[in-house]
């Protein structure tokens, strides 16, 4: 099976048939798709210009995807690194017990799902590299009560995600799965509550 280095270089060969060098492409996101495959696609062609169902896209239009593909796994393998220094560092000195954040990054090893979407349709606006160092800078800094990406308080729990993790809170802004350990107890306690007002709002 073809690594995703080998696929980029499948893109770029200006050899290839436009098919082979989209379906490449497609291919990458099976080893390194941040917000889920659908929604990292959908934001691929949002930024390349590119018909999502196209078929024959313009060849220069795929290498800016895949550009910015590569740029936001760059900074993934960066903090994978680092992550797994530290990890070393801490087993060095008896820690054996990986802390709350480090939960999240055992679903998101390999770089699938980092930071789902729901929805293929809803994304953040910023580059995946811009959106991949706030989600890490907030890994690293205290628990806050906002969205790391956005910034937006309004973010509702949603117990029926079709992912890992299984239910989570949601930013109503730019639709991802924010995860869990960069809240405070209140901003999750709040994200929960929302989903029971506006289920009772509807009665």
């Amino acid at each position: 099976m073809a690594g995703f280095r080998a696929l980029a270089r499948e893109v770029r060969n200006p050899r290839n048939t436009i098919a082979l060098r989209r379906t490449s492409l497609r291919k990458c996101l099976e080893r390194f798709a941040p917000y889920g495959h659908r929604a990292t696609w959908h934001h691929l062609c949002d930024l390349a210009g590119i018909a999502p169902a196209d078929r024959a896209p313009d060849p220069a239009r795929l290498v800016v995807a895949l550009t910015e593909l590569e740029e936001a796994r760059a900074v993934w393998l960066a903090y994978e690194a680092s992550f797994a220094d530290r990890r070393k560092r801490e087993k060095h000195d008896g820690i054996r017990q990986p802390a709350a954040v480090d939960a999240w990054h055992r679903n998101t090893w390999g770089g699938c799902d980092i930071v789902p979407c729901v929805s293929p349709d809803t994304y953040p606006a910023a580059r995946l590299s811009d959106v991949l160092r706030l989600v890490i800078a907030a890994m690293e800094a205290e628990p806050g009560d906002v969205c790391p990406v956005c910034s937006q308080d309004h973010l509702e729990w949603r117990p029926d995600l079709d992912r890992c993790p299984a239910q989570g809170p949601v930013c109503a802004d730019c639709g991802i799965v924010v995860p869990a350990p960069v809240l405070t107890p209140g901003a999750l306690a709040a994200a929960r509550r929302r989903v029971l007002e506006d289920r009772y709002a509807a009665v």
